[in-house]
């Protein structure tokens, strides 16, 4: 089994009251506090199968411009997803199966690109505006009882497992590929940085905040008990962890290395939904919620929110 990064965005960053602050607020950290970000994927190549975790974000999607108060930059691309993925040597057509962490863009953008390949959904995701008009799901019921101390899994093929793990999304999932006695645990939004997994921290972002708080509980409890290998989207220590084989020691965190400079491009009048991915264009408007074409976004209603993910205004950075 040979598991790889597809790598798409960097050098950007995300707060640390974005990253701490779902569960004690915002206001109990600090903003001047940041940790890398970026946007990675992964690929795992069993040697009979292609399977992917996840497609990155559609091709064309603006980056955000510069905001000092942004509690969020994905950083600036250094490919399109797909570009990235060929970069690897594969093609699409190769691709059998891809297993979605969950509905959000940068998770979901590039599903139709990928004509033979079944996309494993977890079936309470389905009604996602992300999902609609796709062929080739499956929707997972995980019926394959527990995995260790999850309740609730579905094997996908030897050393390869699907596992319910809401609370990010109400069908958020993880993906757990076991290798030469190592746990490689690939997860969309668990935790933004892996400073959080250490520090037992939430992120803002989340539908149900109990089940998320249960599932970052099942996962720390996990890693305690296995060599676990933890494979984030957000951050640059997911590939940096997958390159080294760094196994998680919940008892020593990794030293925070600082973000460094960051680079912006000139804003194009859209805004960007830092959670979802949704790109406000004051061209097109927001007819669905009455929003006319030719709306600046600084001239929406403040109870305006992302038709997408149902954010506030504050979540969006210009693009």
């Amino acid at each position: 089994m040979i598991i790889q990064a597809i790598k798409f965005r960097k050098g950007g960053f995300a707060t640390q009251p974005f990253a701490f602050g779902g569960e004690e607020g915002v206001d109990k950290f600090d903003s001047n506090v940041r940790y890398r970000s970026g946007l990675t994927n992964y690929l795992i190549d069993t040697g009979d199968e292609v399977i992917l975790v996840d497609t990155g974000l559609p091709k064309g999607t603006p980056e955000e411009a510069e905001n000092k108060d942004a509690l969020i930059y994905t950083g600036r691309t250094v490919a399109e997803y797909m570009d990235a993925f060929a970069q690897l040597g594969y093609t699409p057509d190769q691709v059998t199966k891809i297993l979605l962490t969950h509905k959000h863009s940068d998770h979901s953008g590039e599903l139709a690109s990928f004509p033979n390949a079944k996309i494993f959904v977890n079936k309470d995701e389905l009604d996602a505006e992300e999902l609609q008009g796709l062929p080739n799901i499956v929707p997972v019921s995980f019926t394959d009882g527990a995995y260790y101390n999850f309740p609730e899994s579905q094997k996908i093929t030897d050393g390869i497992y699907y596992i319910k793990a809401k609370g990010h999304t109400k069908g958020n999932s993880i993906v757990i590929a076991e290798n030469d006695g190592l746990f490689y645990m690939m997860h969309g939004d668990i935790t933004y940085t892996d400073e959080a997994l250490y520090e037992n921290k939430l992120s803002v972002v989340f539908e149900d905040l109990p089940a998320a708080r249960e599932t970052l509980d099942r996962i720390r409890d996990f890693i305690s008990h296995h060599p676990t290998v933890y494979l984030s989207t957000h951050t640059p220590l997911g590939y940096e962890n997958l390159e080294s084989k760094k196994v998680v020691d919940l008892n020593d965190p990794p030293e925070t290395i600082p973000v460094g400079e960051i680079t912006y491009k000139t804003e194009s009048g859209k805004y960007v939904c830092s959670i979802c991915g949704y790109v406000y264009d004051p061209a097109v408007g927001d007819p669905k919620q009455g929003i006319p074409a030719g709306t600046p976004f600084e001239d929406l209603p403040e109870d305006w929110h992302c038709p997408r993910c149902k954010k506030d205004k504050d979540k969006f950075n210009k693009a």
